[in-house]
């Protein structure tokens, strides 16, 4: 026969019992939502590490992209200011070139008019020198002489400029050697007679002068 102290015992060993098995399922249990929160934390950084990876490489093929974009931006620059550079330089060139055609045709054309002034310049000269010397002091002959003396005036405002040759040395390049002649005053190879005034023209011959040299 069981007693009530012993009953007691029972139930206070029981009690004990079921209070450490619940004590230790409770204490799975925690160990056991610990490990899932554990895991949960692990996945879900792994996961935030994913998508910041994820963020970066997105990033950087955007900044690739872009470098990429700038890169060929400027390349295109860049051969726009060169061919910008090489169009002003023709347009240079060709602004010489008609430039110096310009002064070209216009010294051809000034050439052109004057040598045919020059014969008249011949005719006024050879006028003048036929006047008698009794008919130089006429209103006539002044008019001639005042005439005469504009045009070469006019000539010499233009450049055009008369080539010296009595007493001077025969030079090719301006003067035209028609006869030789003996003298008395100059040496070999001077010119002793002008037979036609030669002129030049800003330092280009426009006509060769026509001496006699002297042998």
């Amino acid at each position: 026969m069981i007693t009530l102290a012993e009953n007691e015992n029972n139930i206070t060993n029981e009690t004990e019992e079921e209070l450490k098995t619940g004590g230790r399922e409770e204490a799975e249990n925690c160990e056991e939502e610990t490990l899932n929160e554990t895991e949960s934390s692990d996945d879900n950084t792994s996961s935030t590490d994913k998508k910041l990876a994820k963020e970066d490489k997105k990033e950087k093929k955007k900044k690739d992209k872009s470098d990429k974009k700038q890169d060929a931006l400027k390349e295109k620059i860049d051969e726009l200011e060169d061919r910008v550079k090489r169009q002003m330089a023709e347009f240079e060139n060709f602004r010489k070139r008609t430039d110096k055609e310009k002064t070209a045709m216009f010294e051809t054309g000034a050439k052109s008019v004057i040598e045919k002034i020059l014969p008249v310049v011949d005719n006024f000269e050879r006028g003048l020198a036929t006047v008698p010397e009794s008919e130089k002091g006429g209103a006539f002959a002044q008019g001639m002489e005042m005439i005469y003396k504009q045009l070469l005036t006019e000539l010499d405002n233009l450049d055009v400029k008369p080539i010296a040759a009595v007493g001077e040395e025969f030079n090719p390049e301006f003067h035209n050697a028609v006869m030789q002649v003996q003298s008395e005053e100059y040496e070999s190879g001077i010119i002793a007679q002008e037979l036609q005034k030669g002129y030049t023209y800003r330092d280009t011959v426009v006509r060769h002068s026509m001496v006699a040299v002297v042998e």
